[in-house]
């Protein structure tokens, strides 16, 4: 039997290669969901897996301890094996701030996920969207810049703006 791993990745101190059994050793938790799929209507199934926080904060996300909302500019982008991706802010599964249940589930309705890949379970949404089979990667990301230093980069790239009344470039305010 071949294991399925998904790579942790980013910003992380501590980025890694896991599967399903080394999933286990997280507390376990139960989820079961409703959600509605497109293709195949309403859909209910019960999950066991790890919390997404818990994993993710044992990798050790690179937040600056000197900022006190530094974490909240840290993205969660997860990839699945058929190409589906889902990305989620640090605060929706932060304690702190939303601490919403995301599960990495390794059962799906009691049977084990080994060698499909763990799944992305969001209880919390009524759509299946964000829902991702077989997860490959999940990479951290707080390279995402907040503030007037952020918008003044931004600004550069771009280069001055059309001035509405003239048509012509207007002066980017610093």
């Amino acid at each position: 039997m071949t294991l399925a791993e998904l790579a942790l990745t980013g910003d992380l101190v501590r980025p890694a290669r896991l599967t399903v059994p080394d999933l286990l050793r997280w507390p376990q938790h139960r989820a079961d969901v409703s959600f509605e799929c497109a293709t195949s209507g309403i859909q209910h199934h019960g999950f066991t897996g790890p919390r997404l926080y818990d994993v993710l904060a044992d990798a050790g996300p690179g937040f600056d301890p000197v900022r006190r909302k530094d974490r909240l500019r840290f993205l969660i982008e997860v990839t699945g094996t058929d190409g589906h991706h889902a990305l989620l802010s640090w605060a929706e599964i932060d304690p702190d701030f939303a601490d919403a249940p995301v599960l990495l589930g390794v059962t799906i309705d009691g049977t084990p996920l080994d060698e499909a890949g763990p799944q992305l379970v969001l209880p919390q949404d009524r759509c299946g969207a964000r829902h991702i089979s077989g997860i490959t990667a999940i990479r951290v990301d707080g390279g995402y810049r907040l503030g007037a230093a952020a918008r003044r980069e931004t600004l550069g790239r771009l280069g001055p703006a059309p001035s509405a009344a003239s048509g012509q470039p207007s002066a980017a305010v610093q």
